[in-house]
C-alpha cells in the first residue's frame, strides 16, 4: 500500500514535470506574456518539399473547425497538394509554358483545391508513395520534362494531362474513393459537408502604394500563379486587422519574408534591429527592391509581450524539434510590419468598418 502511494507520488510528480517541460518549451521561463492564444493542432513538418502554403493553410483550417465545432482534426495536406499541382499543369501546358511551376503555391491554392476536390482526413491519404519521407524535387523534375516535351509540340496529343496525371499518382497514390473515419462512410466532399467549413468567408490582404487602397489586386509575385486577387489596406489598419482577428479568437495565414539573418527560427525569434525603418514607404521600397520576397507562409495563432516589445506567435510546419519552443517562435510586431507579403483570414474576423471600408458583404 505504502509502495502504491509512493508510486502514485512519483507518477504525479513526473506528469508535473512533463507539463512543466511543455510550457518552458513554448513560454521560455514565462519571459513571453501571451495576449492571445489561438487554439491550433500539432505542428507539423513538410519536410523536403516547398509545400509551406498548404501546411499553413490546413493549419489554419485546422483552428477554424476547432473554433467553430471544438473538434481536433488532421487533415491531409498532399491530397490537397495533389490537387493544385493538377490544377498547375494545366495553367503551365495551356500557356505554353510561359507560366510560373514548382513547389511553391499561395494560401488561395489550398481553398480552390478544397472546392475541387474536398478534404481527408491525414490517416485516408497519406500522399506519399516513395518513402517515409516527403520529397517534391524529382516529382518537379520529372513533371516539368513530360510538360516541355507537350510544350514543344505544335498540337498537344490528347493524352497529354493523363499522362501528366499518372506522374502524379506515382508519387502521391491513388485518392480514395471512399473512405472511414469515426465510424462513419466518406467520400472527400461528403467529409468536407460534414466540416460545414465556408470557403466562401476566406480572403487575402495585403498592404502596398503601386495600388490604391480599399480595392483588390493582382499580387505580383512568383507563386501567384493563379492569379488571386487580394484587398489593399494601408500598413496600419493592417497591423489593426491582425490583432481584431485575434481578439475575436480567429487565426491568421502568414504569408512573408525568411531571408533576414534577424529570422532565426533554430532560436524561436524573428525581429527586427531597432531604429530600422517600418513605414509603409520602407514596405514598398523594400517590396520593390526584392529585400521583401515571397518566401514562406505560416500559421499566426497568437500575440504576446516581453520586456515592453510585442510579438506574434507563429506556428511552422518545420517540426516540433526544430527548436527548443516545439516549432513554434515569436515574432515581432516590427517584422510582421515590414515583411509580411500577404495573410489570410476569416472575412468575420474583420470589424463592421473594414467590412464597409472595402465592401464585403
Amino acid at each position: 500500500m505504502k509502495q502504491l502511494r509512493l508510486d502514485s507520488i512519483l507518477l504525479l510528480f513526473a506528469t508535473l514535470l512533463t507539463f512543466s517541460s511543455s510550457l518552458y518549451a513554448k513560454d521560455k521561463n514565462n519571459e513571453y506574456k501571451n495576449i492571445y492564444y489561438i487554439k491550433n493542432t500539432s505542428v507539423k513538418n513538410q519536410q523536403k518539399t516547398g509545400t509551406c502554403w498548404c501546411f499553413s493553410t490546413v493549419s489554419f483550417l485546422e483552428s477554424e473547425i476547432i473554433k467553430s465545432q471544438n473538434k481536433e482534426l488532421d487533415l491531409s495536406e498532399m491530397f490537397l497538394v495533389k490537387e493544385a499541382y493538377h490544377q498547375k499543369i494545366e495553367n503551365y501546358v495551356l500557356r505554353q509554358g510561359k507560366a510560373n511551376f514548382g513547389q511553391g503555391g499561395q494560401a488561395h491554392d489550398v481553398i480552390d483545391a478544397i472546392q475541387e476536390k474536398g478534404l481527408t482526413p491525414q490517416s485516408a491519404f497519406k500522399g506519399n508513395t516513395y518513402g517515409k519521407v516527403h520529397n517534391h524535387t524529382k516529382l518537379v523534375e520529372d513533371l516539368t520534362a513530360e510538360l516541355n516535351k507537350d510544350n514543344s509540340k505544335k498540337v498537344l496529343e490528347d493524352n497529354w494531362l493523363m499522362r501528366a496525371d499518372n506522374i502524379l499518382d506515382q508519387y502521391f497514390g491513388k485518392e480514395p474513393t471512399y473512405f472511414d473515419y469515426e465510424g462513419k462512410h466518406y467520400t472527400a466532399k461528403s467529409f468536407l459537408a460534414s466540416l460545414n467549413i465556408l470557403l466562401n468567408d476566406y480572403i487575402e490582404l495585403t498592404s502596398y502604394t503601386h495600388h490604391p487602397f480599399n480595392e483588390k489586386f493582382i499580387l505580383e509575385i512568383p507563386d501567384n500563379w493563379k492569379n488571386g486577387e487580394y484587398y489593399n489596406v494601408p500598413i496600419d489598419r493592417f497591423m489593426n486587422i491582425i490583432d481584431v482577428a485575434l481578439e475575436k479568437g480567429y487565426s491568421v495565414v502568414w504569408d512573408g519574408d525568411v531571408s533576414e539573418k534577424t529570422f532565426q527560427h533554430s532560436k524561436g525569434v524573428a525581429f527586427i534591429p531597432k531604429g530600422t525603418d517600418v513605414s509603409q514607404k520602407a514596405r514598398q521600397t523594400t517590396f520593390y527592391n526584392k529585400k521583401t520576397t515571397d518566401d514562406h507562409l505560416m500559421h499566426l495563432v497568437g500575440k504576446a509581450e516581453k520586456d515592453g516589445v510585442f510579438y506574434y506567435i507563429i506556428k511552422n510546419s518545420w517540426d516540433t524539434n526544430s527548436n527548443s519552443f516545439g516549432g513554434y517562435l515569436y515574432m515581432s510586431e516590427d517584422f510582421v510590419r515590414l515583411k509580411t507579403v500577404a495573410i489570410m483570414i476569416n472575412k468575420n474576423a474583420l470589424s463592421l468598418n473594414e467590412h464597409r471600408l472595402l465592401d464585403i458583404k
